[in-house]
């Protein structure tokens, strides 16, 4: 009987694991399919017209293999869907329940949807990264989105958004990236914007924004990049955004702001361009009036104490009033303390004018006597010809006696489209060496005066990214710049004309090199006014030091040229095929600094896919940059990296690295970012993802 008892215990214990199991595995399989469910639920809504998303079937029980899904490695339930750049459309999928507790990241940018922004995506409670940009949505911001506790990034551009920006956007606090640029936004920017307390970037240009800026974004001490160009924005700029220390990026051109620029932070460093079309700004760089809302001075009335004190009865007449000389009195009394404070305001003008006179002879006189004791020139207010300028005075210039002779011995290391390079050892100082061109004698500025002070210019461009130039020399018959040496060779090697045997630039190395690039060029546009061009941005002006450091090289040389016209920098750069922005062929286009933007754009592309921009093959010809833009509207643009990295790459560097060089190549020039942007793009790609919202 115990036995037959014990034997029936173990039955039932051995039955109730095996249904605990079987309900575990269901649970499993139940999980799964809630996950399949979701994202077919998702699909639903959407037209694939290229079938992007043929593998998401119901069929298979494991959506984390699915393209375009991603899941969390510990529970595994879909996480993030980065859908962007596939040519979906249809409207905006509220999702499932499922999806809603799990989602962390959602990206739909670059497609064709329509139709309102479901107030579902507010209950995506773990949702980081929302990117709906470059759609066409005709929607409204929901007020939901203030519900998103862990939002980070939002990210609606150019999505023709309408309405106004709702007030509880930032009642989480955790949002650091807000970009709302190139849509219909009207009213305000809201009081509460303040509230955005880890914001970092916030960027609400091309609206129709109106009123004034808000007091309260001076609360935004995590602040970078802030963009508020092209709206209806009015009033004065609140003084209290000099506080902003960690500032680096401001635009608030094409509003209609006035009064001053707030002293302290970035605002007083900030170029022509950030600030332009405002009328009545303050500031050197802007021409117009300078509007600012100065009280109006109160005006008493002398007889106001005593009409109070004395009331007159009607018909009849004090005795101030009936005195016609008091009255008259009154008025010249006013007339003179008006005319004096004029005298005396029109006598402190004068003074200010002498004064400040008298110091522009003194600091001339003082510049024209340095100059003069730093040059050696033969003649008094000449520079000097037949002989070798260094703006080093503490150079020595015993290891070039005769030049002409020096460059036949001198080895040749490079030719450009403005002469001949040699490598030149100093004399006295062995393992020192220089460079020294040999200009072009064409088209270049026949007159020593014009020469010496454009090269002058040239001459304090000084940074870390930028080849020091030395020293020149001139004679009508020969013109050479002399600058540092940079061992290295030039980007166009280490791409292009390397052994087989060489190693290859690594990924971080070519992302060292963009870097610096894009540093040395802002230095040249925004350092200098008006700003240094270079007019022929390509790996071959790009120098390596021995830490590959890039050295921009030849930049500037345009200005020793006697007639700046676009036949002759055509026929300059026709050795730079592809790399020569659209604008530079055609006359009735200004061209400005935006060129160099264009080809920095080609150089990322070579540098990130090992192609020159232009490869003829047998039946066609590759054009590297419309190549790169069809891959990305494909969702396959990462084919196109340098097959050589050997897949060592990290790729959300890479791809964001892509995307700058397509807005940097924009065919239309006010498209293009500055090169101060471009710095500022960069850096916040280099930083680490999981840090982006932390450091910040």
């Amino acid at each position: 009987m115990k036995k037959t008892f014990h034997h029936f215990n173990l039955t039932l214990f051995t039955t109730f694991l095996i249904s605990l199991t079987c309900f575990a595995n269901n649970d499993v399989t139940i999980q799964l399919n809630d996950d399949v469910l979701g994202l077919m639920v998702f699909k639903s809504d959407l037209y694939d017209p290229s079938s992007y998303l043929s593998s998401w079937n119901e069929d298979d029980v494991n959506p984390c293999s699915w393209q375009y899904v991603k899941c969390n490695p510990q529970t595994q339930t879909v996480s993030e869907l980065s859908l962007d750049g596939l040519g979906l459309s249809g409207s905006i999928p509220a999702g499932s329940n499922r999806l809603l507790e799990t989602l962390t990241k959602l990206d739909l940018s670059v497609n064709h949807l329509q139709g309102n922004i479901p107030a579902e995506i507010g209950l995506l409670s773990k949702l980081r990264y929302l990117n709906l940009s470059w759609n066409d949505l005709h929607s409204q911001i929901p007020p939901e989105f203030g519900l998103l506790q862990n939002l980070m990034v939002l990210d609606l551009r150019n999505s023709a958004m309408f309405g106004s920006i709702p007030e509880d956007t930032c009642d989480s606090g955790n949002l650091a990236v807000l970009q709302l640029d190139g849509n219909y936004l009207k009213g305000s920017i809201p009081e509460e914007i303040g509230n955005c307390s880890s914001l970092y970037l916030l960027s609400l240009s091309n609206n129709n924004l109106t009123g004034p800026i808000p007091k309260s974004m001076s609360k935004l001490n995590k602040l970078k990049i802030l963009k508020l160009e092209f709206n209806e924005l009015s009033g004065e700029l609140p003084m209290e955004l000099g506080k902003l220390q960690n500032l680096l990026a401001v635009n608030i051109s094409h509003n209609s702001l006035t009064g001053r620029l707030p002293m302290g932070s970035i605002f007083q460093n900030l170029d022509k361009s950030s600030l332009e079309g405002n009328y009545g700004l303050c500031s050197p760089l802007l021409q117009g009036p300078c509007k600012m809302n100065v009280p109006k001075p109160i005006v008493l009335d002398p007889h106001g104490f005593d009409n109070q004190m004395n009331p007159q009865r009607p018909g009849t007449e004090s005795p101030e009033s009936s005195s016609p000389s008091h009255h008259h009195r009154f008025l010249s009394i006013s007339a003179i303390i008006a005319i004096a404070a004029s005298f005396l305001i029109v006598l402190g003008v004068i003074a200010i004018s002498l004064v400040n006179a008298s110091v522009r002879r003194k600091l001339a006189f003082v510049e024209s006597a340095l100059e003069s004791m730093c040059s050696s020139s033969s003649r008094s207010g000449a520079p000097a010809t037949g002989k070798l300028i260094l703006f080093d005075s503490q150079s020595s210039q015993d290891w070039i006696s005769n030049p002409e002779n020096l460059l036949n011995k001198a080895s040749e290391i490079g030719e450009g489209v403005f002469g001949t390079v040699y490598k030149v050892p100093l004399g006295s100082q062995q393992g020192r060496n220089v460079a020294v061109k040999k200009l072009i004698t064409s088209n270049i500025l026949q007159f020593p005066e014009d020469f010496d002070r454009e090269v002058r210019i040239l001459g304090k461009a000084r940074h870390q990214n930028l080849i020091a130039l030395k020293g020149y020399y001139w004679t009508p018959q020969l013109q050479l710049l002399v600058s540092e040496f940079a061992p290295n060779g030039n980007l166009q090697s280490k791409l292009h004309e390397k052994l087989p045997s060489s190693p290859s630039l690594s990924w971080p190395n070519r992302f060292k090199i963009l870097l610096g690039t894009a540093k040395g060029l802002a230095h040249l546009h925004h350092s200098f006014r008006p700003p240094i061009i270079h007019y022929n941005i390509k790996p071959s002006n790009i120098l390596l030091d021995e830490n590959f450091n890039p050295k921009i090289s030849d930049f500037g040389l345009a200005r020793l040229l006697t007639k700046l016209d676009k036949h002759v920098m055509s026929n300059r750069f026709q050795s730079a095929l592809g790399y020569v922005a659209p604008e530079l062929a055609c006359q009735s286009l200004r061209v400005n600094e935006k060129c160099d933007v264009y080809g920095f754009g080609v150089m990322i592309l070579e540098l990130v896919t090992g192609r020159r921009p232009v490869e003829y093959g047998e039946d066609n010809v590759l054009i590297l940059n419309d190549h790169v833009r069809v891959l990305l509207e494909h969702g396959n643009v990462l084919e196109c990296v340098d097959p050589s990295l050997m897949n060592e790459f990290p790729e959300d560097e890479v791809l964001p690295v892509l995307k700058l060089a397509m807005v940097c190549t924009s065919q239309i020039p006010s498209s293009r970012p500055t090169m101060a942007e471009v710095v500022q793009i960069l850096q916040v790609i280099k930083t680490p993802v999981p840090q982006r919202m932390e450091v910040f």
